[in-house]
């Protein structure tokens, strides 16, 4: 435990100043679609799984940390401190009226330091002990929408809709791996808030009329608990001599209750010819209390890996039909999504450190499923994802502990069809930085 009060020192001030930075990037972009539920979900899995589709359930390694299940953290062998950014761009089309609307974004995409607890008793029986701990986002809300219309006998009325906000998880983990069997939990707090404003105000160009708002601001946070497990079946060759492993796994968590409170106003407003706001009247309710009910979810997959090649299949349920916003349900549904990934690492045995490429790991992913968002239609969600890993130094001897990774991934996802008003591309960049030594360890000489 003195090691994990150590860990947690140093981990501390970063965590909080990302959580800052994510606050403050969320507002670059603008997606119409982030106005229902809790916003648009940030891909869940790290930059490793998303370059194979996102695959998570099944998946362990100990260069990387799979926070998804946390059953796989008993896996690592080193300290590991990882970083990823993501870059992506927008692209609404709208059928009627026709428009298109592009926007960029960049959001950090989680922080963690995984590290492994040595027990030697203990591994020498096959009892492995590690833990994980960290802080991502989980959706986003931001979003300005406005249009002008011309009302039968009156002026001109213009409309704009606008929100902000989003949900997040600082969370702690453990696992446990008792020979080829793992299990592992992850707990903390979820918190977020949700701004929501609609402005409306008449165009004339004798009368100049006041200018109504309506907002509603809530906040939320509650604790959060989720879980899973693996099973690994070791496969041996009796031709080559070579093992292959198949790994099972599950991940899920149950529905959970975040306490809430929000202020509604709505109010009249008239701005001067500086712009300066005046209001002229409103009605306030303050501090309502409430809750927001998040739904309850569940993976399972499978990955088979050989020396050279992993491949990985995942399907995830979230039953987001159960969603309620101080008990008011809106414009979601039940959703899932199958995901399907490969990864290929071309080192043979003896290769010469001079062929680098030959070191980098080449990754291929898709997926497919619902949207929970659901407006008069189903929105129909689909992707595909490229990645590597990319050593930034290569170990070239038993003794250096230090090995530094550069994963990457792009991915292109599609949301909505023909049948739907607005079709919504996107294009997405992903960097994580996998920093991994051998931690607290004390210096032996002989």
């Amino acid at each position: 435990m003195h090691l994990a009060r150590q860990t947690i020192t140093k981990i501390l001030p970063v965590l909080i100043v990302a959580c800052g930075l994510q606050h403050a990037v969320f507002a670059q972009e603008n997606s119409p679609y982030s106005r229902y539920g809790l916003g648009d979900i940030v891909p869940k899995a790290n930059i490793v799984s998303r370059g194979m589709g996102g695959i998570a359930a099944g998946y362990s390694d100990y260069q990387s940390v799979n926070f998804i299940n946390p059953a796989s953290y008993s896996n690592l062998k080193t300290t590991i401190f990882e970083f990823a950014v993501e870059t992506d761009t927008r692209t609404l089309k709208s059928l009627s009226p026709a428009a298109r609307y592009t926007s960029t974004n960049t959001i950090i995409s989680y922080i963690q330091l995984g590290f492994p607890i040595k027990l030697k008793n203990a591994n020498k029986k096959g009892i492995f002990w590690a833990m994980n701990m960290g802080l991502r986002p989980v959706s986003k809300i931001n979003y300005k929408i406005s249009y002008k219309e011309k009302l039968s006998g009156l002026d001109s009325v213009k409309k704009i809709f606008e929100g902000a906000g989003g949900i997040n998880q600082a969370y702690i983990g453990t696992s446990v791996s008792i020979k080829k069997f793992s299990f592992g939990v992850n707990g903390g707090y979820m918190f977020g808030n949700k701004d929501y404003s609609s402005q409306l105000s008449f165009i004339s160009d004798s009368v100049q009329y006041a200018r109504s708002n309506n907002q509603t601001k809530s906040n939320f946070g509650g604790l959060f608990l989720n879980g899973g497990v693996q099973y690994e079946f070791i496969l041996r060759n009796k031709k080559n001599k070579r093992e292959s492993v198949l790994r099972l796994g599950a991940y899920g968590n149950l529905k959970q209750s975040l306490s809430a409170n929000r202020d509604v106003v709505a109010e009249t407003v008239f701005f001067d010819p500086n712009g300066e706001k005046f209001r002229i009247d409103s009605v306030y309710a303050k501090n309502t209390n409430g809750t927001v009910i998040y739904p309850a979810s569940l993976g399972v997959g499978a990955t088979y890996q050989t020396m050279n090649w992993l491949f990985g299949l995942d399907f995830e349920n979230t039953q987001w039909q159960d969603y309620r916003f101080f008990g008011q349900s809106e414009s979601v549904q039940r959703s899932w999504k199958v995901r399907v990934g490969t990864e290929y690492f071309p080192l043979k045995e003896n290769t010469p450190y001079k062929k680098y490429f030959n070191f980098v790991r080449y990754r291929f992913g898709f997926y497919y499923g619902p949207d929970y968002v659901k407006l008069t239609n189903s929105l129909p969600e689909y992707g595909l994802s490229f990645g590597g890993a990319f050593p930034l130094k290569l170990r070239k001897g038993y003794y250096e502990t230090q090995n530094s990774i550069l994963n990457a991934a792009i991915e292109f996802g599609s949301r909505g069809d023909s049948k739907t008003n607005f079709r919504e591309n996107t294009l997405r960049f992903s960097f994580g930085f996998s920093l991994s030594d051998l931690w607290f360890g004390r210096a032996k000489y002989q």
